[in-house]
């Protein structure tokens, strides 16, 4: 997992661009609407002025101090009456990295609590830099490998301190196959390197690679059969009056078989791979270079509006994969919770599809804005990783990315990553990936709770949430222990997957959809499930209001207990079954670590 979760520098954000937010889940009731149709700066600006006033009035509770100010990042309404107003902060003028907060009112926007994810003051001893900017950029040269950017003086807050600190981007880091950019920390008083975080987010990681080598196996989905069917033109023998227009084409994909795909009509005769109804998604050829800017692939475009032709003789099969997993995914977000966007922004999502060379990986690139696709290094990994679930699970990190922007702890030599809040980012993108499958149900790729079923493993997925354990190639884990804060990312997401399959569907034997589950608990007791719709919601409100950048398992259980109560009752089948799921899998208040 390759990820920016402190790479972007906190900035000011206006009132009136800072509507990320949404106002609630499809299932919160019939007068649940789209914030961004809605709201307008004065509607918005009584609420974070609100937020921002109950901040500073209650700095006990907030952490907020002289010399913080607060950016806002996110305006949500809910349909209950709550607001809630996400920030970043600067202290002094500075940065400061883990000082996120979410601010929450009530209806009359009376101070109704706060999210923070720094518990300490965020006030570093000096502001003094004994280290020059010089001195850090070699340090983090050093570290990562790569070329350095230029330092820029930050407050480090997310280690239980505040410290100065440069924060400093490095590209082409050697450290990584694709050469790509890693965010470095250096201690401005001592020179110390205090993280080193690679840029993006790959679906396969350096634990993973090494585990498949051990194992003998290689990742080699199969392919559908390559038939090819005509266009559907947007309408039948009569040509658009005018360019660019809507047009309604044809994928032939590798793995979900022959698909629709809304694209453009450029001019008579002539389709361009992008679509605008959703934002203007679009999807690229990268001409197997590995630029991390956009407007440097190559437009995909042809005479037919078919795409691709099922195999990978044609460049155009991979990239009809990715244009309808990227698809899946918008409208999933966008019908579940009324997100318009990864960023809830109604800007597109990107892909681009041949990046690099002997790329084995596919990963959700903040920077770039975009999905980028290898097309696997033709030893080990075969093909292009542009199956649905995994594209479901990538512009899932964009979310976490616009939201809570979960951090990992520490990352190793390796780049492997560590920590509850990084775990937690990867069971929320293995949640929602699994989601987009039920909500696609693509008779090719039925929906279930596998992640990576269809990659040709010898265990015939990736990870699983009803029985994490079963994954011995990242050696998931079941239930919480304190040993889960040193565990790689991927193997601890197995915790909060667990709990919220326990929440959707319960414990024991089972056949949902033609696959058979049998989740077990921590304590033996039983579980009964309230159900997939309410279950995501739960987690999905608990994401965008309750949590934050250094969110772990425990706080985890508080924000969706939060979440169960705001949509259904503290005294609710609801709100008693997210508690009964978390204990299940050993995560309770009782067992909550002090510190």
């Amino acid at each position: 997992m390759r990820r920016p979760h402190i790479r972007s520098v906190a900035v000011a954000v206006a009132v009136t661009t800072a509507i990320t937010g949404l106002v609630g889940t499809a299932v919160a009731g019939p007068t649940s609407v789209d914030a961004r149709a809605v709201m307008s700066t004065a509607r918005t600006a009584p609420v974070v002025h609100a937020a921002s006033a109950a901040a500073f009035a209650h700095a006990a509770e907030t952490g907020v101090a002289t010399g913080d100010e607060l950016e806002p990042q996110d305006v949500m309404f809910d349909p209950e009456g709550g607001r809630h107003v996400r920030f970043t902060r600067t202290h002094d003028g500075l940065p400061v990295l883990g000082g996120d907060l979410v601010v929450h009112l009530d209806r009359q926007l009376g101070y109704a609590g706060v999210t923070r994810a720094a518990d300490h003051t965020v006030r570093p001893a000096t502001t003094d830099a004994k280290v020059t900017p010089a001195q850090a950029a070699t340090a983090a040269a050093q570290a990562a490998g790569g070329q350095a950017g230029t330092p820029q003086l930050v407050v480090d807050a997310r280690a239980g301190a505040a410290h100065l600190a440069y924060q400093v981007t490095v590209t082409g880091s050697t450290l990584d196959d694709d050469g790509g950019s890693h965010t470095v920390v250096v201690d401005a008083l001592t020179g110390h390197v205090r993280s080193d975080t690679p840029d993006a987010d790959e679906f396969i990681s350096p634990k993973l690679v090494k585990a498949l080598r051990s194992h003998g196996e290689t990742i080699a989905p199969a392919t559908g059969s390559g038939t090819t069917a005509a266009a559907t033109p947007l309408v039948a023998g009569v040509a658009a009056s005018k360019y660019p227009a809507t047009a309604h084409g044809t994928g032939k994909t590798l793995f979900v078989g022959s698909v629709g795909l809304t694209t453009t009509q450029t001019s008579k005769g002539h389709f361009q791979l992008k679509d605008p109804s959703r934002y203007g998604t679009e999807t690229r050829d990268a001409k197997n270079h590995m630029s991390e800017t956009f407007g440097s692939g190559t437009k995909i475009t042809g005479t037919t509006n078919v795409w691709g032709n099922g195999k990978t003789t044609s460049r155009n099969s991979a990239a009809a994969d990715a244009q309808y997993g990227i698809s899946k995914t918008l409208d999933f977000y966008r019908t579940t919770f009324s997100r318009k966007g990864i960023a809830g922004d109604s800007k597109p999502a990107r892909a681009m599809v041949h990046w690099g060379r002997s790329v084995a990986n596919a990963f959700w690139d903040s920077e770039c804005g975009c999905m980028l696709y290898g097309d696997g290094d033709g030893d080990m990994i075969k093909k292009p990783l542009v199956v649905l679930d995994v594209t479901g699970h990538e512009l899932t990190h964009g979310v976490v990315d616009a939201t809570a922007k979960l951090e990992p702890t520490f990352v190793d030599r390796n780049g492997n990553q560590y920590g509850e809040p990084g775990s937690l980012n990867e069971s929320l993108a293995d949640i929602f990936g699994s989601n987009v499958e039920f909500y696609a149900n693509n008779t090719k790729n039925p929906p279930n709770y596998l992640i990576g079923e269809k990659l040709g493993l010898k265990q015939k997925f990736l990870r699983r949430l009803d029985h994490p354990s079963l994954d011995k190639l990242e050696q998931t884990v079941d239930y919480w222990s304190p040993e889960v804060y040193s565990t790689e990312v991927h193997a601890g997401s197995g915790v909060s997957s667990h709990a919220y399959y326990l929440l959707a569907e319960g414990s024991g034997k089972k056949t949902i959809k033609g696959v058979a589950y049998n989740s077990p608990t921590y304590d033996g007791g039983s579980v009964k499930g309230i159900g997939r719709t309410k279950a995501t919601a739960i987690f999905y409100r608990a994401l965008t209001r309750y949590m934050v950048s250094s969110t772990d398992f425990h706080d985890a259980r508080v924000a969706t207990l939060k979440a169960a109560k705001d949509l259904y009752g503290a005294s609710s089948t609801e709100y008693k079954t997210v508690d009964r799921a978390w204990a299940a899998v050993n995560v309770t208040a009782a067992n909550a670590p002090t510190s």
